[in-house]
């Protein structure tokens, strides 16, 4: 009977060690998370290559390593996202900068633009201007008095199309803007010459060159510098200053893994880094298209995630401009970089 008690003792004393050894990993895996309490994030996007990084984040469970449970939401237009994310119906939003987002701000919504999500650079294929294959539109010059396709007036492609022609000494005045609502809109009106000239994103701008409708004039990053697209926190998300930076920690880890795979050029070539099939892999996943379509055109974006911020108070004079913002605002109040540089000190860079 001694010797029983004596093992059953025994016994006890590993079960215990081994207890502490668990809470001892539990303990690391709280101080890995920053804050240890697990944050449920609705995150709003579009299925669009330009969302890679968030993909990638989702897939490589960046975000569970940062206490971050992720939950998509999938919309249809960039509007909604910006409209979605200042009411706090979702805490991150990831979509296009355009003319209605600086109005709702002007309007006095509030939402912050923490980090790029895909802009308009010079050597990467992103968004082109395009005419019908057998135009004879050769130069921005020669588009005065002609009809451009754009997506909607105040859009991305509003502002480009606008920036585009100045860069060339015309204006919006000089030219028909003709609002199409949709891609497939521009894309059938050029197929159909209905406009002169278009302004599409990849992988379309591929598809239409590869079916044989359109050709490029301009791509708009060899033009100017432009940030397209931006992930937006609604207020109270920003001012959750833990979850907000473990959140830009893992989006950080994700831009840096997408630019390694897809951006990386030598002697002005893109080389496709060690992850290049697994980020194109992820992107086809997400968006339902072919991979060999995604590879045509990965857009540019910097490889910590920072934005272009000097650019948003260019458009937002531009759009003040062109009347299509109701009164200027001070940029400093929606552009916050702060919470990305927490965020890329914390992970050593």
């Amino acid at each position: 009977m001694r010797k029983n008690r004596i093992f059953a003792l025994v016994a006890a004393a590993f079960v215990l060690v081994f207890a502490l050894a668990g809470c001892g990993k539990e303990e690391e895996k709280t101080e890995a998370a920053e804050g240890g309490s697990n944050a449920k994030v609705d995150i709003g996007m579009l299925k669009l290559t330009s969302s890679a990084p968030l993909f990638i984040a989702i897939e490589k469970g960046f975000f569970e390593e940062e206490g971050i449970t992720p939950n998509v939401k999938w919309f249809e237009a960039a509007q909604p996202i910006a409209v979605a994310t200042a009411s706090g119906d979702i805490q991150v939003g990831a979509t296009g900068i355009t003319a209605g987002l600086y109005n709702m701000v002007a309007g006095g919504e509030k939402l912050q633009i923490v980090a790029d999500k895909g802009r308009e650079h010079e050597g990467y294929s992103s968004t082109a201007l395009l005419v019908p294959a057998d135009s004879s539109i050769s130069a921005i010059e020669e588009l005065k008095g002609k009809k451009i396709g754009i997506t909607q007036t105040g859009s991305t492609y509003h502002y480009m199309a606008g920036r585009l022609l100045e860069e060339h000494g015309l204006s919006t005045a000089d030219v028909e803007l003709v609002p199409l609502n949709s891609i497939p809109g521009l894309m059938e009106t050029l197929q159909s010459k209905n406009v002169d000239a278009v302004l599409l994103n990849e992988p379309n701008v591929s598809r239409v060159v590869k079916e044989g409708y359109g050709k490029v004039v301009a791509q708009i990053g060899d033009e100017f510098d432009y940030q397209t697209s931006g992930i937006f926190f609604s207020q109270k998300f920003a001012d959750d200053k833990d979850t907000a930076v473990r959140f830009l920690k893992a989006y950080a880890k994700a831009t840096q893994y997408y630019y390694d795979a897809a951006l990386e050029k030598e002697n002005g070539e893109i080389v496709p880094g060690e992850n290049y099939d697994e980020v194109i892999d992820i992107i086809a996943k997400y968006t339902d298209q072919e991979p060999e379509l995604i590879k045509q055109g990965l857009p540019y974006m910097d490889r910590d995630g920072k934005l272009l911020s000097s650019d948003i108070q260019t458009q937002v004079d531009w759009y003040v401009k062109e009347n299509l913002i109701d009164s200027s605002i001070d940029t400093s109040s929606i552009v916050n970089t702060e919470l990305l540089e927490d965020a890329l000190q914390k992970l050593g860079k």
